[in-house]
């Protein structure tokens, strides 16, 4: 009688289950994640590494959109070069203006009248509203809620119709100059910007409802794509990514610029869950924090545009010093902003002309997805979406 028979039925079955498990295998594949993918926001491939629809690693490969934009810094005028930075995160195109004037004006010399000081931090401060509305609506779009994204950009065609009755633009607006800006204010901005913020601060509200409090929408982004603070800090994060892991830090607090110092706001942080309206199991530096940090901050600009308006000062919108910019010889600065998505930097280095000798952008968006081929380890498929979207970059700015 053959060893088997002695044995049990359950151990027979045991002994059989373990022969079965020792003939499988399982097979790594690599899966391209775009370049034309609508969770990518954008033209990004991402080469996913995976065992079934676990994700062993993730790795992006950007450039798809680049286009020079650097050397065409160095080829043309600083006043030529302003709509080229619209066009690097064509979502905020005012931050970048403006981050870029900074270094102009810091290089030359050249003094920014008070008046066009205010107009820039509340057009900046519009312009951040614009670019969260774009990001909370395509993230819900992303985790399958379509209703907040009709929302959001309803109240952001608003913004852009006050944008387009400035300076005639809605998307790329080269509107901050060197110097200033480029138009005043039209006759009833002020009123109408006040409305706006009457009308937008209780619409946060109607977005936590739809959005920030569903269970379905929690349950996608809390405990994953999670990235300690530690870890954000190496890889050079900034911005909302940062400071939804913890990290209190902001530009505008930190090195003001066009007269923040004057404003009276808090710097949102990513907190646990169970926290005030904060659902339970949220981590801080997860994909819901980084969300949420967005919606928080919203609120914030509006309080810093209510204080804009109330103060806003009469004058000269631009300096008088801005037709024959010449930019020192020899000399060069490194001048960042707080935009949409984290610190924009412009190196820019003069040699005795109009034109500059050389023009480096740091750009927000390429090192916060630096992180993705880290954060991404040992989360399934379906979860890529939610840590991409909630990275929220922008390829333009990327690739530049």
């Amino acid at each position: 009688m053959s060893e088997v028979a002695f044995q049990s039925a359950p151990d027979v079955l045991i002994d059989t289950a373990r022969e079965a498990q020792a003939d499988l295998c399982t097979e790594e594949l690599l899966i391209n994640m775009g370049p034309q993918h609508p969770a990518t926001h954008g033209v990004l491939r991402v080469v996913l590494h995976t065992d079934g629809e676990m994700v062993l690693g993730a790795y992006p490969h950007i450039g798809y959109l680049h286009r020079c934009a650097e050397k065409i810094g160095e080829n043309v005028q600083p006043q030529q070069f302003v709509p080229y930075t619209d066009r690097m995160d064509y979502c905020a195109g005012m931050n970048n203006n403006q981050a870029f004037a900074l270094a102009i004006e810091r290089l030359a010399g050249i003094e920014v009248p008070q008046r066009a000081q205010a107009i820039r931090v509340m057009f900046a401060e519009f312009n951040r509203i614009a670019s969260h509305l774009i990001s909370l609506g395509c993230y819900g779009l992303d985790m399958g809620a379509f209703t907040p994204f009709l929302y959001c950009f309803r109240e952001r065609e608003m913004i852009l119709d006050m944008f387009e009755a400035t300076c005639g633009a809605r998307l790329t607006y080269n509107y901050m100059t060197p110097g200033g800006v480029t138009h005043d204010l039209p006759e009833g901005f002020v009123e109408r910007a006040r409305e706006f913020c009457d009308y937008f601060e209780p619409k946060i509200d109607d977005y936590n409802n739809l959005l920030s409090y569903n269970h379905i929408f929690v349950k996608r982004t809390s405990k994953v794509g999670v990235i300690p603070a530690k870890l954000a800090l190496a890889y050079g994060m900034t911005g909302t990514c940062l400071r939804a892991s913890g990290v209190r830090w902001d530009l505008r607090k930190s090195a003001p610029y066009d007269g923040y110092e004057q404003y009276e706001f808090d710097i949102p942080i990513g907190v646990p869950g169970g926290v005030g309206q904060i659902p339970r199991g949220v981590v801080v530096g997860d994909c819901f924090c980084r969300y949420y940090v967005r919606v928080l901050e919203m609120s914030q600009s509006v309080r810093i545009i209510r204080q804009v308006l109330d103060t806003l000062p009469e004058g000269d919108v631009i300096a008088k010093k801005t037709k024959n910019i010449k930019l020192p010889a020899g000399a060069e600065v490194y001048v960042e902003a707080e935009v949409g998505r984290g610190q924009l930097g412009f190196y820019v280095q003069g040699d005795g002309s109009a034109i500059p000798a050389r023009v480096k952008a740091r750009g927000p968006s390429f090192s916060n997805l630096s992180v993705l081929s880290e954060v991404a380890k040992n989360h399934l498929i379906g979860d890529m979406p939610a840590i991409i979207g909630s990275i929220d970059m922008v390829m333009g700015e990327v690739d530049r």
